[in-house]
């Protein structure tokens, strides 16, 4: 909004020319997210409080979690708004990407609060069912694919699939992309939650990795930087490194009431909505096998869950301690805020290497 109102008087105004740069409405965006971010952050404290929205414990979850219990949680409400709120206010509102990635954000944080909700009501750690929840982000990711396939008609947007290392190899998925970008979008955001254990890990690693894609999105759309790296040039995703903004400075707004011992959890409204927020960037820039690579730390808590459930199905025994991975280090001894630390050294480690494959083709 506040880019549309400002804009216009540039001519009267000279100062105001600045608002048409992408960089400088970036930096904006990101610092309003982080004020934001801060400012609402104890409000939301004390009115989750308020309301008893205290997050439920797992009896069979590590035995340091259980004081744990009944701290505030759904914080990713605030999230969410100390993320969008910039976003629209200095992102230009005509770009479709722009919404693309705002309703498939929210969409997903939907999801989450339902989950949330169904967890605080019946003080359980149990909310939708797996099935209902998996069905109702395929039908989100579902969406998504097709405005995808829409925007490749009016040449707004292709199927190829980029990949890492490989110049000349990029195959075009045609409509097989939209079942990619359902098997993208469920993963990552699956994958965040997945990371959501500890205070301040998953935020940590996310902040992170959304900064990766805050300068990948900007070269994405900078036509000069992108044909230099050999990456396909969308003028319009260019857009997006607003939002990415956006979502740094919400998180680490975010990261100042959750880092250990944290005041206020995520819960799957935050996690589930951050994780499709970058899914969704990754796709629409054209940089989603990357994701593997910059989001590396939700890739082995991943795997460290299908390992453990695959191995204790086939053979009755358990690979580690317990999944995820996160908890299998908290069970042999390390500390939360050592796990965390180590954690985050890898998460930055894995968006380095993963910006230096730009030109290693």
């Amino acid at each position: 909004m506040l880019y549309h109102l400002l804009y216009p008087f540039h001519t009267q105004i000279s100062v105001l020319n600045v608002t048409q740069y992408i960089t400088f409405r970036t930096a904006a965006a990101s610092i309003m997210a982080l004020v934001v971010s801060l400012v609402l952050g104890p409000w939301m404290i004390r009115k989750l409080r308020e309301f008893q929205v205290g997050q439920v414990i797992r009896h069979e979850g590590p035995a340091t979690h259980r004081p744990k219990a009944g701290t505030p949680t759904m914080g990713g409400l605030l999230i969410l708004t100390a993320a969008i709120v910039p976003t629209l206010s200095w992102a230009d509102l005509h770009n479709i990407y722009i919404w693309i990635a705002v309703l498939s954000t929210v969409a997903f944080g939907a999801i989450g609060f339902a989950d949330d909700y169904l967890k605080v009501v019946r003080r359980s750690h149990h909310g939708l069912w797996p099935r209902y929840k998996l069905m109702a982000q395929a039908g989100v990711a579902l969406a998504v694919g097709l405005a995808l396939m829409v925007l490749a008609r009016e040449s707004l947007y292709n199927t190829r699939l980029l990949f890492p290392f490989f110049k000349n190899f990029i195959p075009d998925l045609g409509w097989a992309y939209v079942a990619f970008a359902i098997v993208v979008l469920v993963a990552v955001s699956n994958t965040v939650n997945l990371t959501d254990g500890l205070d301040g890990l998953a935020i940590s690693t996310f902040a992170i990795a959304a900064a990766a894609y805050t300068a990948l999105a900007y070269v994405v759309g900078h036509k000069i930087l992108a044909g230099y790296l050999l990456l396909v040039h969308f003028p319009q995703a260019g857009e997006l490194t607003i939002f990415c903004g956006s979502l740094v400075g919400a998180s680490l707004g975010f990261l100042w009431y959750n880092s250990y011992p944290a005041e206020i959890f995520m819960g799957d409204v935050g996690s589930l909505a951050l994780g499709a927020a970058l899914g969704t960037v990754a796709i629409l820039i054209k940089q989603e096998l990357l994701l593997i690579v910059v989001g590396g730390v939700w890739v082995l808590e991943g795997l460290s869950v299908i390992i453990q459930v695959a191995s204790f199905k086939m053979t009755g025994r358990r690979v580690f301690k317990m999944a995820p991975l996160h908890h299998h280090f908290e069970l042999i001894g390390w500390s939360e805020p050592k796990i965390i630390t180590r954690f985050v050294i890898a998460g930055i480690v894995f968006a380095l290497f993963s910006l230096t494959t730009l030109k290693l083709r």
